[in-house]
């Protein structure tokens, strides 16, 4: 394995099958994405109304959504960047909505293991600096989603 993963499932309704599944499909993505071995991630599973807390306290939404990722390699105002240190690379957070999961694995009629595993890789992606506010930026973010998910195993 090459990520350092800390994960939580504050829902507890996930099964062993599907938190390994996250695992190594995120390792998966930080090998195709050549991230550095022993970088670090967090995943933390949620229910709607945590999502929506941290949606409307970090981006202004007062709706629950599927993934929030909090990227560690931005720099903030007035933040300077370290180097030259031998600590690990630490990417940051990705937040998933498990009931959010269920319902969208549903409406787009594929298994909630696809859904959670492309959760997990799109909030992976976007610690990456990956985007999709944009139509060329969308192409490429989905497009490594779909190469990445495929290569597991997790087609629609």
């Amino acid at each position: 394995m090459s990520l350092l993963i800390d994960y939580l499932d504050e829902t507890e309704k996930l099964t062993e099958k599907d938190i390994s599944t996250v695992l190594e499909l995120l390792n998966l993505a930080a090998k195709r994405e050549s991230v550095e071995v022993d970088s670090e991630v967090s995943v933390t599973f949620v229910t709607n109304e945590k999502i929506q807390e941290i949606n409307r306290e970090y981006r202004d939404k007062d709706q629950p959504t599927d993934v929030i990722s909090f990227a560690m390699e931005e720099l903030g105002e007035g933040e300077i960047e370290l180097s030259g240190l031998d600590m690990p690379r630490v990417l940051g957070d990705i937040i998933i909505s498990v009931p959010r999961a269920e319902e969208q694995a549903a409406e787009y009629g594929h298994s909630f293991h696809r859904e959670l595993g492309f959760l997990a890789v799109h909030g992976f992606l976007h610690l990456l600096g990956y985007d999709h506010m944009t139509d060329d930026e969308e192409k490429i973010m989905f497009g490594r989603q779909k190469e990445i998910l495929d290569a597991y195993g997790l087609e629609r």
